[in-house]
């Protein structure tokens, strides 16, 4: 498969061209005295010969923007669109780069599915979203519906098909007609898959779009049965691409179901939230993608996953609890074997053997692994989750409340958060209106919404997750 964006970008490069355009840097590290001996152009093959400047002044060639014979990323009709159809051969759905994350793409999807049901204005969501999907809602104006859930953390809920059915039932009597799409997130921060099909089938039969937040996921696709959410029925899907592929950060994808859009209606409403200057570094990144997803990386996933399956055997022989379904997270709960997240992250992190998590809380720790890893990464990764000396279990962490338990909703996104607010300590936050909510991390439950009536169990929660204030609606006096 071929790489057009990185071809172009190489032979500009080579050209040695006066650049009379942007960026400011014109191709040349900015850092790198003329005399110096460590650059660039010294021919070492190995980058700790190299001080930094002269490593990372590598890329400046390389960083270009919409010359003549380039393409645009919003218009393509050259090597990005090539690149992108490349893209969408590898994932069997059009596909379109973002280099702006997937929050970029969460605010097209959401903006695509409001302008194709111009008669509603509301969505109805898990409530474990992306702080991404919150301020979408508000600069479009979206109101936003919450799908009842049990038994769950601040980072993970489940669905089942009746509560989905129930939410979309009445959330519809509520606001005389259908939502514009319904919204998950799948996989969470934890590690946690949803039944995606089912979901899509409910959706479907009810003739609602079915939008996935699919941003830790975007190897599933490779995996030897597919889990990824566009293969599941899901009509619109983000990727981030830097998250679980080799790319580089910020790089990710839109994902469309063929017919459902159109390319210019994608574009548009990609643009319409995204810089006007987006990364060819990063395009390039995504370019260099297509060959590598097509070749033997399902190889490469497929030895990857059997070696963290063996690795999870071990640790849940060992007694250790570990949480959710996605085949590259290891999700421990850690108050089990006696310590908060953070100091089980300080243990790993220690030592020899430096181990640093992805993230960590009061309640545990969460470690992504890729392909890239060696073998022997994982596996002294998992030699040092056993050498933690076990103490007594610590009290099982606060969960969230159940369906009907949804603080108080006043406001609407788009009100609470362009209101005036102020910043209150969380002590005294009972019966205000919150402005901003707070979340443990994206994408996680938020213990308040923007819109929503903070109460003694809201303020409760806030208090145990270290929260000391809190934005809150201004009262007029």
């Amino acid at each position: 498969m071929n790489t057009p964006i990185c071809d172009f970008v190489m032979a500009y490069a080579a050209k040695n061209a006066v650049r009379m355009h942007m960026p400011g840097h014109k191709g040349k590290a900015p850092f790198i005295p003329e005399n110096s001996e460590k650059t660039p152009s010294g021919g070492s093959e190995n980058l700790s010969d190299l001080s930094y400047e002269a490593a990372f002044s590598r890329i400046f060639s390389y960083d270009i923007t919409e010359i003549e014979e380039a393409d645009d990323l919003f218009h393509p009709d050259g090597m990005i669109s090539e690149s992108e159809k490349n893209a969408s051969e590898v994932f069997g759905c059009d596909t379109f780069y973002s280099t702006e994350g997937s929050s970029l793409c969460i605010r097209a999807m959401l903006s695509l599915c409001k302008n194709r049901a111009v008669s509603s204005s509301w969505v109805l969501a898990a409530r474990n979203v992306h702080q991404t999907f919150v301020s979408a809602c508000a600069l479009l104006d979206l109101d936003a519906e919450w799908i009842g859930s049990t038994g769950n953390s601040f980072l993970s809920l489940d669905i089942d098909m009746n509560s989905l059915e129930k939410a979309l039932s009445e959330g519809s009597s509520r606001h005389g007609c259908l939502p514009v799409c319904v919204y998950v997130t799948s996989p969470d921060y934890t590690g946690h898959i949803l039944p995606i099909r089912e979901i899509a089938e409910v959706c479907h039969e009810k003739g609602v779009p079915l939008v996935v937040d699919n941003a830790h996921g975007a190897y599933l696709h490779f995996l030897s049965k597919s889990l990824h959410p566009m293969d599941l029925g899901a009509d619109l899907c983000c990727d981030s691409a830097h998250k679980t592929l080799p790319a580089l950060t910020g790089c990710a994808y839109l994902h469309v179901k063929p017919g459902l859009f159109l390319e210019k209606e994608v574009k548009g409403a990609m643009s319409l939230f995204a810089s006007t200057s987006p990364s060819w570094i990063l395009l390039q990144s995504l370019d260099l993608l297509n060959p590598i997803l097509s070749g033997d990386f399902r190889k490469k996933l497929s030895d990857t996953v059997k070696e963290v399956e063996e690795g999870k055997k071990k640790l849940s022989d060992a007694g250790i609890r570990i949480f959710g379904e996605e085949p590259l997270k290891i999700t421990i709960e850690t108050r089990k074997l006696g310590y908060e997240g953070e100091a089980f992250a300080e243990y790993l992190r220690e030592g020899n053997i430096s181990v640093e998590v992805e993230f960590s809380d009061r309640d545990r720790v969460v470690l992504m692994i890729s392909p890239s890893h060696e073998k022997e990464e994982i596996r002294k990764t998992i030699e040092k989750i056993l050498s933690v000396p076990g103490k007594e279990p610590l009290p099982e962490e606060k969960k969230t409340a159940g369906e009907n338990a949804f603080p108080e909703k006043v406001f609407s996104f788009r009100e609470a958060i362009f209101s005036e607010k102020e910043e209150v300590p969380v002590k005294e936050s009972v019966g205000r209106i919150a402005s901003l909510g707070r979340y443990g991390c994206p994408p996680a439950v938020p213990i308040v919404m923007p819109g929503e009536r903070i109460g003694s169990d809201q303020e409760d929660l806030l208090s145990y997750y270290g929260h000391k204030t809190c934005q809150v609606v201004k009262e007029k006096r």
